[in-house]
């Protein structure tokens, strides 16, 4: 299988799984499951979000999701417990699909290191 297979597969189990678990039968997009990624990260499950306070979850997921590819490095959680992340590298130019790849391989990556999925 092709890694281009494979990670088409793998994310169609990641779409799958969390839509079946947070989505009552919808279906999850990237920036959904990006969000949903940041408020595991921050670890407050149970807390209600304003609209500003959305966008700085999906910050703090996409810093976690590059920070193994070396663009952002975790720094320290702040009195709030949200987690900073530092610029270690600024990312390169990418057109629509390259991020969108990107962010669904990290996305994969992440659940594969969390052994949500296999």
């Amino acid at each position: 299988m092709s890694r281009d297979e494979q990670l088409k597969e793998r994310w169609s189990l990641v779409v799958e799984k969390l839509s079946g678990q947070f989505a009552e039968g919808d279906t999850l997009d990237l920036d959904a499951i990006i969000y949903l990624i940041g408020i595991q990260e921050l670890g407050q499950l149970d807390r209600k979000f304003k609209k500003d306070h959305k966008l700085d979850l999906m910050h703090i997921a996409i810093c976690r999701l590059l920070e193994p590819y070396g663009y952002y490095e975790f720094d320290y959680f702040d009195d709030d417990g949200w987690p900073h992340y530092t610029v270690k590298e600024t990312l390169p130019n990418l057109k629509a699909g390259e991020q969108s790849v990107l962010m669904k391989e990290a996305i994969v990556n992440y659940f594969l290191e969390a052994e949500f999925i296999q």
